[in-house]
Parts: C-alpha cells; sequence; structure tokens
C-alpha cells in the first residue's frame, strides 16, 4: 500500500447504517484496501443523536462544529482538533450541537465487518 492522503471530498459519504437521523460516514481505506484499519469522514446535521454499542474501538477526531459523548453518566465534548476516543463495548450517545459536525474516524477492526 502506498502513501495517500484524503479530503472529505473522497468518502461517498452514506446516511449511517440502521440511523434515521442526519448522520452519514463515507470511508476513504478499508478491507476494500487490505487495510487493518478503517478511514473515513463522518458528517452529523444539527442536533442529531446517535446511540450506539460500540462493536470496534473508534477515534473520532473533530474537524468542525462541536459534538458531545455521553457514556456512564460522563460526557465528553470537542470541537475541531479534538479527538474522542470511545472503546469496543462501551454504549455511547454521540449528540451534535446547532452548527453540527464533520468529522475524521479510524476504527479497528473494520466496524462495516463487525
Amino acid at each position: 500500500m502506498k502513501v495517500r492522503k484524503f479530503a472529505l471530498a473522497d468518502a461517498s459519504l452514506e446516511r449511517s447504517p440502521g440511523q434515521d437521523g442526519d448522520i452519514f460516514a463515507g470511508n476513504v481505506i478499508d478491507q476494500r484496501h487490505d487495510a487493518p484499519i478503517t478511514i473515513g469522514f463522518g458528517r452529523y446535521a444539527p442536533n442529531q443523536n446517535l446511540e450506539e454499542t460500540m462493536k470496534v474501538d473508534d477515534v473520532m477526531i473533530v474537524l468542525e462544529g462541536k459534538l458531545s459523548v455521553t457514556s456512564n453518566g460522563s460526557i465528553v465534548t470537542a470541537g475541531p482538533g479534538e479527538i474522542v476516543h470511545m472503546p469496543k463495548g462501551e454504549t455511547v450517545t454521540i449528540r451534535s450541537h446547532e452548527q453540527g459536525a464533520v468529522t475524521a474516524y479510524v476504527t479497528y477492526p473494520h466496524w462495516q465487518e463487525a
């Protein structure tokens, strides 16, 4: 595999599987590329909620906007340039704020296979 760079425009964003909200994800590297991790971008419309029990370790980097992640009664809020780690097995609620959010993510193993 060669060194590559990606921008949001490189991702084919699709509605997050199993969700009704305006939350979209698009992988740019995943199992189709024989990579051990998945890398992609996410877009959250304003005031969206996503509840999920993490099937993989997920690292989310906030590029624009603001997100809050609630788990076990604790809330972590992240803005541009901040990173949130959501460990495998953790039940989380991800909430976008009034401006929505754009994120980059890395998961291990591949979230689509989990």
